[in-house]
C-alpha cells in the first residue's frame, strides 16, 4: 500500500494542474446534476415492516387517498381568551383571525378554516343530534356529548380553542420561510387584540439546512490550532481549504443522491459534522509528516511521496474504520437510517481522497510557498540521548511510571461518567419537547391545560371488515372502539371515519369495510405511559380481532415514533457485533497484534458509555441547567456508536501506528509508547482539539437534534482522544510490554501483509537500517522546516 500511494502523492505533486483541474470539475458537475435534478430531503422517520406502518399500509388499502402521518402539513393555532373570559366574548378577534388564516400564502383556494366555537357546536349537533334522532337512552346521549367533547376544538371552560388548517403543499419540507413569518404576523396581529395565539403541528416547523454559523466557528477554532501547530499561515490554512472542497463536494453529492433515492433531511448535517472534522484531521496528519520529511530531503517531491506512503497508509486505514462504522447502518435495514451513515460515509470518502490527492497538487502548487507566513518557530529541547524533548515525552513517561493507577483511575472515572445511563429514555422530539420559549412548546402546553396532555398523542386504530358480514360490520367497529375504550389509561376512544359511501341524500349506497377509531389516552407523546398503553393494545388485539372476526392495527404518528424506537433499540446489539468485528479484523491487520484491538475496542466501549451517560445527564436530565431536560433521540445511541468507534479508530492508529513503527525497528514497548507520543501526540491533539469545536460549534443550532449530536461528539472526542487514547491506551501497553505485539503465527499467515510504515520505500537519504522517524535531527534544519510550536 505504502508503495502505490507514494506513486499516488508524487503523480499529484507532480501533475498538480490536473488534479486540481480534476477536483474542480467534479465539483462542478456534481453541482450541475443536483441543481437540475435534486429532489427535495425527506423527514420520514419510518421503517418498512414495523406493526405501524403495517396498519398505515391497511389504511391506505381501506381509505384510498389517505395522508401519511408524516406528509401531513397542518397547523394547529391555539388560541386563548384573557382570564376570566370566554371565546364567545371575542367572536369579532376570532373572526378576524380566521379570515387572515384563510389570506396566508400557500393555502387551498377555497380553504374551509372554521373558528373553534362553530366548528365545537357543529360536531356536538352531529353526534348528539344523531343520537337523539335515533332516539337513544340517556347513557348513549351521555356517550355522545363525551365522544363530542374528546373531538371538540373548544376547551371546557370556553376559553381555549384550537383553529386547524392545513397548508396546499406535498409535505412539510414544501413549506416556505415566508409563509411562516406570515403566519407569525397573523398571530401577532391577535395578540395585539388581546388573545393569547400560539402554533404547533408539523406545518408550524420550517424544515430548513443547516446555516453556517456552526461551520465558521469550528472552522475558525480549527484555523488558530493549526496555526499554532505548524507556525505558518500558509500551511494553517491547507487543511482547512481541503475539508471545506471535501464537505462542498461530499454535500453536492448528498444533495444529487435524492434524485434517486429518498434522504433524510438530518444526513446533510450529520455529513456536514463528520466532513469538516476529518477533512481537517486526515490533511493535517498527512501535512505534518511531510514537514518532518522536509528535515531529512531536500526533494520536495520525494518527501511528498514518503508522506503520503506513510501517513497516508494509516489515513486509509483510519478511513476506513469510520466507514466500516457508518456504512454498517445499512444492514440493520432501518432506511432513514442507513441514508444518514451512507451520506457521511460518502464525505468521509471524499476526505480520504482529497487528503491523499488535492493536498499533494496543493504542495506542488505551493512548492517551497507551502510554510510561507511563519509565525513563530520551532526549538525544540532535547534529552541527554540527543532525542527531542517535548510535552508528548513527559506524558508518556509520567504514564509509565504509574500504569496500574492511572488504568483504575480512568476506569472508575468513565464508569461513574456512564451510570446516568441507567435512566436512559429515548424518544422522538415533538412539539411538547421544543425550547421553552418556542411557539410550538407554549401552544402545546396551552392544549395539555385546556384539553389535556393526550390530545397530542392520539392512537389510531385501522379496523379491517372485509372477512365480516355487511350488518354486523358496525357493532363490529363499534365492539372495537369499546375494546380500546375499556383500556387504562384511555380517556375516550371513538369511530371517526368509515369508508361507506353515501348517496346525496345521505343514504349508503356501499357498506363500509373498514373504519377508524380514534384513541386519546391520558398521556403525552412524551410520556412513558404512552408506550406502555401501545404495548397493552397490542397485546390483546388478537382477542379483539378473534371475537369480531376484524383485522386492526394500530397507527398514527405517537406509534409509528415508538415503533422505530423500538426497532433502533432491537438494532444495536447486530450493529455492534458488525462494526467491533470488521474493525477489529482490521486493525489487527495494520498492528500485527490482537491486545492492541482489543484494547482499542475496550477503550471505545468505556468512552461510548460515559458520552451516552453525560448526554443523559445534560440533556435528558437537564444537569448543570445548560439544556432543557428532555427524552434523547431514538436513533442517537447507535449512531453516536458508529460515528465514535470510527473516530476513536482514527486516533489509535494515527498513535499507535507510529508506536509499532519504532517497535518494527528495534525499540522494545516502552521506548516505542514514548517515541510514539514524541511523534503523534502534538498531532492527535490538535486534531483532536480541531474536532472538539467543530462538534461543540454545533451546539449552538435551534434544532434539538442538531444539539444533542454536537454535543454527545464533543464530549466523545473529549474522553476518547485525551482520556482513553491519551492515557488508558499507553498504560495498558506499558502494563502489556512485548505481550503486546503478540498473535499467533498462524494468525499472521493468513491475515494480509500491509506497509503502513513504509517500510518498501526507496528513502536513501536515510541512515542505513533506519526507516522509522523521529524529530532527533530537526534543529539541524534550514529555518523554513521548523516544525511545531
Amino acid at each position: 500500500m505504502a508503495t502505490l500511494l507514494h506513486r499516488l502523492g508524487t503523480t499529484a505533486f507532480r501533475h498538480w494542474p490536473r488534479f486540481l483541474a480534476g477536483w474542480l470539475v467534479v465539483l462542478l458537475a456534481l453541482g450541475a446534476f443536483s441543481a437540475a435534478f435534486a429532489k427535495p430531503l425527506s423527514e420520514n422517520f419510518t421503517i418498512p415492516g414495523i406493526p405501524s406502518e403495517e396498519a398505515a399500509d391497511l389504511q391506505a388499502e381501506l381509505f384510498p387517498g389517505s395522508e401519511s402521518a408524516f406528509d401531513a402539513a397542518n397547523v394547529n393555532v391555539v388560541v386563548q381568551a384573557p382570564e376570566g373570559e370566554r371565546l364567545t366574548d371575542r367572536r369579532q378577534e376570532i373572526s378576524a383571525l380566521v379570515a387572515d388564516l384563510a389570506a396566508l400564502p400557500q393555502m387551498p383556494e377555497d380553504p374551509q378554516i372554521v373558528g373553534p366555537v362553530k366548528q365545537a357546536q357543529a360536531i356536538e349537533d352531529q353526534l348528539v343530534g344523531a343520537a337523539e334522532a335515533a332516539g337513544a337512552d340517556r347513557a348513549a346521549v351521555r356517550e355522545a356529548k363525551a365522544d363530542a367533547a374528546a373531538l371538540s376544538p373548544l376547551s371546557e371552560d370556553g376559553r381555549t380553542g384550537i383553529i386547524t388548517f392545513e397548508w396546499d403543499v406535498d409535505s412539510p419540507t414544501d413549506i416556505e420561510e415566508t409563509s411562516l413569518e406570515a403566519l407569525e404576523d397573523v398571530m401577532a396581529d391577535a395578540r395585539d387584540a388581546g388573545l393569547e395565539v400560539e402554533a404547533n403541528g408539523p406545518g408550524a416547523t420550517l424544515i430548513s439546512e443547516l446555516g453556517l454559523t456552526s461551520e465558521a466557528i469550528g472552522l475558525g477554532v480549527a484555523l488558530i490550532v493549526l496555526v499554532l501547530t505548524f507556525g505558518s499561515l500558509v500551511a494553517a490554512g491547507m487543511p482547512i481549504f481541503n475539508a471545506i472542497i471535501g464537505v462542498a463536494i461530499g454535500l453536492t453529492g448528498v444533495t444529487a443522491m435524492t434524485a434517486f433515492i429518498d434522504v433524510d433531511s438530518s444526513a446533510t448535517i450529520l455529513a456536514s459534522m463528520i466532513g469538516i472534522a476529518v477533512g481537517i484531521d486526515y490533511t493535517l496528519f498527512i501535512l505534518a509528516r511531510y514537514r518532518t520529511e522536509l528535515h531529512h530531503t531536500d526533494d520536495r517531491e520525494a518527501a511528498v511521496g514518503v508522506a503520503v506512503g506513510t501517513a497516508g497508509s494509516a489515513v486509509v486505514f483510519a478511513g476506513l474504520t469510520v466507514l466500516i462504522a457508518l456504512s454498517a447502518l445499512a444492514v440493520v435495514q432501518i432506511p432513514f437510517l442507513t441514508t444518514m451513515g451512507l451520506a457521511a460515509a460518502a464525505t468521509v470518502f471524499v476526505a480520504v481522497l482529497v487528503a491523499l490527492t488535492l493536498l499533494p497538487a496543493i504542495l506542488g502548487l505551493f512548492k517551497s510557498k507551502t510554510f510561507a507566513g511563519r509565525v513563530r518557530k520551532y526549538r525544540p529541547n532535547h534529552d541527554e540521548d540527543g532525542k527531542v524533548l517535548n510535552n508528548g515525552v513527559r506524558w508518556a513517561r509520567f504514564v509509565g511510571r504509574r500504569p496500574a493507577a492511572l488504568v483504575a483511575v480512568v476506569v472508575l472515572g468513565l464508569g461513574a461518567l456512564a451510570l446516568p445511563l441507567g435512566g436512559l429514555q429515548l424518544a422522538f422530539p415533538t412539539d411538547s419537547t421544543a425550547p421553552s420559549d418556542s411557539t410550538q412548546r407554549q401552544a402545546s402546553e396551552l392544549v395539555a391545560d385546556a384539553f389535556g396532555p393526550g390530545r397530542e398523542a392520539p392512537l389510531l386504530v385501522v379496523v379491517d371488515a372485509r372477512d365480516v358480514r355487511p350488518k354486523q360490520r358496525q357493532a363490529a367497529f363499534g365492539d372495537v372502539a369499546a375494546w380500546a375504550g375499556d383500556l387504562d389509561g384511555v380517556v375516550n376512544a371513538q369511530v371517526v371515519a368509515t369508508n361507506a359511501e353515501r348517496a346525496e341524500d345521505g343514504t349508503v349506497t356501499t357498506p363500509a369495510t373498514g373504519a377508524l377509531i380514534q384513541v386519546l389516552p391520558e398521556f403525552g407523546p412524551a410520556d412513558a405511559g404512552a408506550t406502555d398503553l401501545l404495548e397493552a393494545m397490542r397485546a390483546g388485539e388478537s382477542d379483539v380481532e378473534e371475537a369480531t372476526g376484524t383485522d386492526t392495527g394500530v397507527t398514527g404518528l405517537t406509534a409509528i415514533t415508538t415503533d422505530v424506537s423500538d426497532r433502533l433499540a432491537d438494532a444495536l446489539p447486530v450493529y455492534l457485533a458488525i462494526v467491533i468485528g470488521l474493525a477489529f479484523i482490521l486493525l489487527m491487520i495494520v498492528f500485527r497484534s490482537i491486545l492492541v484491538p482489543l484494547t482499542a475496542t475496550l477503550g471505545f466501549l468505556l468512552s461510548v458509555l460515559a458520552t451516552l451517560g453525560a448526554t443523559v445527564a445534560v440533556f435528558q436530565e437537564g444537569a448543570f441547567g445548560i439544556f432543557e431536560g428532555q427524552p434523547i433521540v431514538s436513533f442517537m445511541p447507535i449512531f453516536l456508536i458508529g460515528l465514535v468507534f470510527g473516530l476513536a479508530m482514527d486516533y489509535q492508529v494515527f498513535l499507535v501506528t507510529r508506536m509499532r513503527e519504532a517497535h518494527v525497528h528495534g525499540m522494545s514497548t516502552s521506548e516505542a509508547v514514548v517515541d510514539g507520543f514524541r511523534n503523534s501526540a502534538r498531532v492527535v491533539t490538535a486534531a483532536a482539539t480541531i474536532m472538539i469545536a467543530v462538534f461543540a460549534a454545533f451546539m449552538l443550532q435551534e434544532d434539538a437534534i442538531v444539539k444533542s449530536m454536537g454535543f454527545a461528539l464533543a464530549a466523545a472526542i473529549v474522553f476518547d482522544a485525551f482520556i482513553v487514547r491519551m492515557v488508558l491506551i499507553p498504560a495498558l501497553l506499558f502494563l502489556l510490554g512485548e505481550k503486546a505485539w503478540w498473535m499467533p503465527s498462524w494468525l499472521d499467515r493468513v491475515l494480509p501483509h500491509v506497509d503502513v510504515e513504509g517500510e518498501k520505500l526507496d528513502r536513501p537519504h536515510l541512515p542505513a537500517g533506519k526507516h522509522a522517524l523521529s524529530e532527533t535531527d530537526l534543529d539541524e534544519q534550514p529555518d523554513e522546516s521548523d516544525m511545531f510550536v
